[in-house]
């Protein structure tokens, strides 16, 4: 069911007319499971492709609840290693073919759709158990609810379960600001999917088709790095606006359903380095990672490694560790294993570089560094490029990375890098200038702000919404559909 379709938008129009005529907490589960079975049955052609699906959550329901009932250490041990094997397995990550002669994998097509974000809810439901904060039983029903809410089934936001459990016992008290806050952020989300999205995707496409198709030999080395840079600067603003909006679409409905889905983004394109970046760039995801890989395995090797001095570097390998992991996690092929690295090196080289401008400028000396102009746009524009080139690894396959990369070299790579970090330093600056200068001539007076009434700030706000559904509709009109979901295929 696409996120855009006219099929999407009446199913959540049924779906929170229930939820708000059935307010009761039973209501609300109620219409909430009869929504998700609806939206997973939504990508199926027969009832057999849920089967694995339904004994993975059955499989992962059962060890929860044993977990939270021994809180065994050992049976948690047991139980995350059974459930991450059968995710693998379902996964049907690259490796399987070749092992134990392709017999775990399953012979037949199933959904695959939302196996990573169940998998990241167990865990987290799993490890909560062993440490005691599950002090009630998690019923199926919630459990499914949970696991598999239509709003964040696909790609998040991964929402922690007292947070769902808190707002099914008492629903988000909805006024008439609340709901044309949600409708304006839906409205912004499908202008974000259908147009923004829809542009930056066909550029992409069409500069990354001219860098692979059957003529790419032929390309001068001038030629090949600017369809290279060029496309990875595309690609990544189709990304954040494809997911951003998809956000902010299930964001809205959840509000209207009395649900508060927590926030994935908040301006990631304002880092300043790589570990600010992914503080900002789906924020669940990283804080799930923090949370459940990077403070445990931190506190772990602090636990060995009793030299004081050392501690600052025990976060530079825990750092490359968790977003090795994350990255590898984006995909079952060999090429996210090279994405894994990548976000790997970027984190860990970010750790280190501010451990080593500490101990030379000390505190004081190095936030001061930081927040001159000129670092904070060169800073922004290293961490851009550096993601937007990361990320060609979602869209070349390892052939065609490994011929990229002949073709340009080492040196011609770095010299990408550096290029468009300059011209995304550039761009920053003068963009945020302009907006600068805009808001102060559109600043109203003292004067003319105590004449404006309700009915205007009514008025220009509808206009607002109005003008950019015209645009979407506008926009998806000229491409015939929006875009998929991105993030549905990781």
């Amino acid at each position: 069911m696409a996120f855009t379709s006219l099929t999407f938008i009446a199913f959540v129009t049924l779906v929170v007319l229930l939820t708000n005529a059935l307010p009761s907490p039973a209501g609300r589960s109620g219409v909430l499971f009869a929504a998700n079975l609806a939206f997973i049955a939504s990508y199926l052609d027969n009832v057999v492709q849920v089967l694995p699906l339904a004994a993975f959550l059955v499989l992962c329901w059962l060890i929860v609840e044993g977990v939270r009932r021994s809180r065994s250490a050992a049976g948690l041990g047991v139980g995350l290693a059974v459930v991450i094997v059968g995710f693998i397995v379902l996964k049907k990550f690259s490796f399987l073919g070749s092992l134990f002669g392709g017999v775990l994998i399953l012979p037949f097509p199933y959904l695959v759709i939302g196996l990573s974000y169940v998998l990241f809810r167990v865990l987290h439901l799993m490890i909560d158990a062993r440490q005691g904060e599950l002090a009630q039983p998690v019923s199926p029903l919630h459990f499914f609810n949970y696991t598999c809410n239509f709003l964040s089934f696909v790609a998040g936001p991964i929402q922690r379960y007292p947070d769902y459990a808190s707002q099914q016992a008492s629903a988000l008290a909805l006024d008439p600001d609340r709901v044309f806050g949600a409708f304006a952020r839906v409205i912004k989300g499908f202008v974000k999917v259908a147009a923004i999205s829809a542009i930056f995707n066909y550029l992409y496409a069409t500069l990354s088709g001219r860098l692979l198709g059957d003529e790419a030999a032929a390309l001068s080395f001038a030629a090949s790095a600017v369809l290279f840079v060029a496309a990875a600067v595309c690609y990544t603003v189709y990304l954040y606006a494809n997911f951003a909006g998809y956000m902010d679409i299930v964001i809205g409905v959840g509000t209207l359903m009395g649900q508060q889905l927590p926030e994935n983004f908040n301006k990631p394109f304002l880092a300043r380095s790589f570990l600010d970046f992914w503080s900002r760039w789906h924020m669940t995801l990283s804080d799930w990672f923090k949370t459940y890989l990077f403070n445990p395995l931190l506190k772990a090797m602090a636990a060995r490694v009793t030299v004081p001095r050392l501690d600052p570097y025990l976060g530079v390998i825990a750092f490359f560790v968790t977003f090795l992991v994350m990255g590898v996690w984006h995909g079952t092929t060999a090429v996210f294993v090279v994405y894994g690295l990548l976000m790997g090196a970027g984190a860990s080289i970010n750790k280190l570089w501010q451990v080593t401008m500490t101990r030379r400028l000390g505190k004081k000396g190095y936030r001061a560094l930081s927040e001159k102009t000129v670092a904070i746009y060169l800073s922004r524009g290293l961490t851009f490029a550096y993601f937007a080139l990361a990320l060609s690894c979602l869209w070349l396959d390892l052939p065609q990375l490994l011929a990229l990369t002949r073709r340009l070299g080492v040196f011609g790579i770095v010299g990408c890098y550096l290029a468009l970090a300059a011209a995304t330093a550039v761009t920053f600056f003068v963009w945020d200038l302009v907006v600068k200068l805009a808001t102060l001539r559109r600043a109203p007076t003292a004067a003319t702000a105590a004449t404006a009434g309700g009915v205007v700030v009514v008025v220009r706000r509808n206009l607002a919404l109005a003008l950019q559904i015209l645009l979407a509709i506008t926009v998806a009109s000229f491409f015939h559909k929006a875009p998929e979901f991105v993030y549905r295929a990781f």
